[in-house]
């Protein structure tokens, strides 16, 4: 058992040094005088304001289902440049638009003297208080934001990474009616990967992948969100799942039951994926032999800093990695794109879900492929006028 400690401890060790090869790269970057910048930067000047997000289609998961999502738009401006993050807050995340606005009136950006203190600041940032990862990761992307259109360069790749390596996104059908299941299929017709909300009962699960079969043959991902309550029912599900083409499961029972999953991962034949299990680089060592690979969402995490050294930490773990998201406008989406050249799938369709994007950002290619841009910083534009972000694609 203490040799597992140590091992562990060496890969962690290893992989928060090697997270940390991107940001060095930024403050060598920001040494080098660039055009329209100087090394003298001003103050930080931090803004923020509500913002409904609405949804194409009433989106139901186990449990519930909604029609908007409610979100916070954050600015980062500095020397008259401007980096955009964003907090979006689902339900089970227990955070609201009070919460986060709470949060973000006791950020001071000032006490710093550059944007570049990029570790500093968040290190200060996720340290006022315990929980409130949306609000943090919404601080998260503005700062890396700004930092990129400093330095003149994309996240991808200060990384170091090859944005023609970027994976298809999925495109989410949630639950509902077979007729609607059937036309939200036929809506994405294109996208070379499906993701399934699955975890009602057996007859509401199988109904839901016959409709999506009855008109598509594309692959398909299955998140039950927690919903199956046996693990002889659940592997028998996987089971079944695996004979209609589903590619991996994610999350098949609650979170607190890692046993069960541990035993369901064990004799699986497809990869079990964590999400609700998830959320911080700490978890994921406790994780490893239950699940076959971890899903990284940036409002979980509190940001790009931190999803760096999950990615970093689970492969060097041996463990598979998705990226994925929360209901989102293309700020936040192409944010955790920066990321997915280095990921086996990603799930970034959240702008593609709402009807009233505000941002220019991340393209989707008509087969679902993520297109990362050279621009700077998150590569995003704020729009003057909300657009619905399908139409563009389909």
């Amino acid at each position: 058992m203490s040799t597992r400690r140590n091992f562990i401890r060496t890969v962690c060790s290893g992989a928060l040094g090697a997270s940390c090869v991107g940001m060095n790269h930024a403050r060598i970057l920001a040494d080098e005088p660039t055009a329209g910048t100087s090394n003298k930067l001003g103050k930080m000047n931090l803004s923020f304001k509500p913002y409904l997000l609405t949804l194409r289609h009433a989106f139901g998961v186990a449990g519930v289902t909604r029609t908007e999502t409610m979100g916070v738009q954050v600015e980062i401006e500095c020397d008259g440049v401007v980096g955009y993050g964003e907090a979006s807050m689902p339900p089970y995340l227990s955070e609201s638009t009070e919460s986060v606005l709470a949060f973000l009136k006791r950020v001071n950006l000032e006490q710093f003297n550059s944007p570049f203190e990029m570790d500093d600041i968040l290190t200060y940032v996720d340290g006022i208080c315990d929980n409130n990862a949306a609000a943090k990761a919404s601080i998260d992307l503005a700062l890396h934001d700004l930092v990129g259109k400093l330095i003149g360069q994309p996240w991808w790749r200060i990384w170091g990474l090859n944005k023609e390596k970027t994976p298809t996104t999925m495109y989410t059908i949630g639950i509902d009616v077979p007729e609607k299941v059937m036309e939200k299929t036929r809506e994405a017709k294109n996208f070379e990967i499906l993701k399934v909300k699955l975890g009602r009962d057996k007859k509401s699960d199988r109904e839901m992948i016959e409709s999506v079969r009855a008109v598509s043959d594309r692959p398909i991902a299955v998140d039950a969100n927690q919903g199956w309550k046996d693990k002889i029912y659940a592997l028998e599900m996987v089971e079944w799942l695996h004979e209609q083409g589903v590619v991996f499961v994610e999350q098949p029972m609650k979170k607190t039951k890692l046993d069960d999953i541990a035993w369901i991962t064990e004799r699986s034949p497809l990869p079990i994926m964590a999400d609700e299990s998830l959320q911080r680089l700490t978890d994921i060592q406790r994780l490893r032999g239950a699940f076959s690979g971890i899903n990284i969402k940036l409002m979980k995490c509190t940001g790009l800093r931190e999803a760096w050294k999950m990615l970093n930490l689970a492969r060097a773990l041996d463990m598979k990695v998705m990226v994925g998201c929360m209901t989102e406008t293309s700020c936040a989406i192409s944010a955790a794109a920066q990321l997915s050249p280095a990921v086996d799938w990603a799930d970034l369709d959240g702008n593609l879900l709402i009807s009233n994007d505000c941002f220019e950002g991340v393209k989707t290619a008509p087969n679902g492929k993520l297109l990362l841009s050279d621009k700077p910083g998150l590569g995003i534009e704020k729009l003057d006028k909300p657009i619905n972000r399908l139409d563009t694609i389909i």
